[in-house]
């Protein structure tokens, strides 16, 4: 079964940030670390099927019937031991990234409920069978799951914005091909401290404003700066394909060089060689069109 073609920019916050103390199913949770990262995209799909048949129809994933959150909402989290992790102290472990699906899906109802067409808008209602009071009041209580003022998921279908590489190095790479493109166990994925992305954020994002302005990439990595500060300080980032490995034959994806050409391109800007960015930029464009094109056939 293929997995969802989306690609996932986490946080994971030390256990003790997640509660004071952490709910006791949290911790038995996060014990038992059942959940891989290779599955979260298949389990937030489920979910959602799941959602979509219930009688009556939920408007959110991951709730129950009333609107409560389901009890998924403490039990469905990624943990990574700080031994997994460069950079990552023991005395901070284990690193937790709860899923918080009814949460996100909230935060990508209300922006459609307030960009899409009225008439677009007015069938998804109906269809639904919820007044816009009910979504509201059922939005502002999925948005109270969250432990922090931000989800710890952003996720992007696809491709990858290339302003998440500035925040990882890319010898922090770590790739695992399995036995082929539907192997669960594929993964490409990149994990940092939470510091560390900060900082080079940072940088990068005073270069691209001198540069570009406030638009286009800079502002991708503004807003990222901005979510990265809603955690605890001693978290950890992961950059992750997801599902986009099996898009790519096991030679591209070890190929895949775009964290390095992301932070040469920064060099490039820094020394003003305007040859070498043009160059990078046309291998990134090539890399990543055959991704473009496969999203607009489907």
């Amino acid at each position: 079964m293929l997995r969802p073609f989306v690609a996932y920019l986490r946080v994971y916050e030390p256990l003790r940030a997640l509660g004071d103390p952490p709910d006791e199913r949290l911790r038995a949770a996060v014990a038992a670390a059942k959940l891989r990262r290779t599955d979260a995209g298949a389990r937030e799909q489920a979910m959602w099927l799941k959602s979509q048949v219930a009688a009556p129809r939920r408007l959110l994933p991951a709730e129950l019937a009333d609107g409560r959150p389901a009890p998924s909402l403490l039990t469905d989290v990624l943990v990574l031991d700080p031994a997994e992790v460069p950079g990552g102290k023991a005395e901070h472990g284990p690193f937790v990234c709860p899923l918080e699906l009814r949460a996100r899906s909230a935060a990508a109802l209300v922006t459609f409920i307030g960009d899409a067409h009225p008439a677009l808008k007015n069938v998804v209602l109906d269809e639904g069978g919820f007044t816009q009071e009910t979504i509201r009041a059922r939005t502002k209580s999925a948005m109270a799951d969250l432990t922090t003022t931000a989800a710890h998921t952003l996720s992007t279908t696809w491709t990858v914005p290339l302003p998440w590489f500035v925040l990882v190095e890319p010898d922090e790479r770590r790739l695992v091909l399995g036995k082929g493109r539907d192997d669960p166990k594929r993964e490409l994925s990149w994990r940092t401290t939470l510091a560390d992305a900060q900082h080079r954020a940072r940088e990068a994002g005073e270069l691209l404003e001198q540069t570009f302005g406030d638009s286009g990439p800079g502002r991708v990595l503004f807003e990222t700066r901005r979510w990265l500060d809603n955690f605890d300080a001693d978290s950890v980032v992961e950059l992750d394909y997801g599902g986009l490995v099996q898009l790519f034959t096991d030679p591209l994806l070890e190929a895949d060089n775009t964290a390095d050409e992301v932070h040469d391109i920064l060099d490039a800007l820094r020394s003003g060689n305007v040859e070498e960015l043009a160059e990078l930029f046309s291998d990134l464009r090539e890399f990543w069109g055959d991704l473009a094109a496969r999203e607009r056939s489907n």
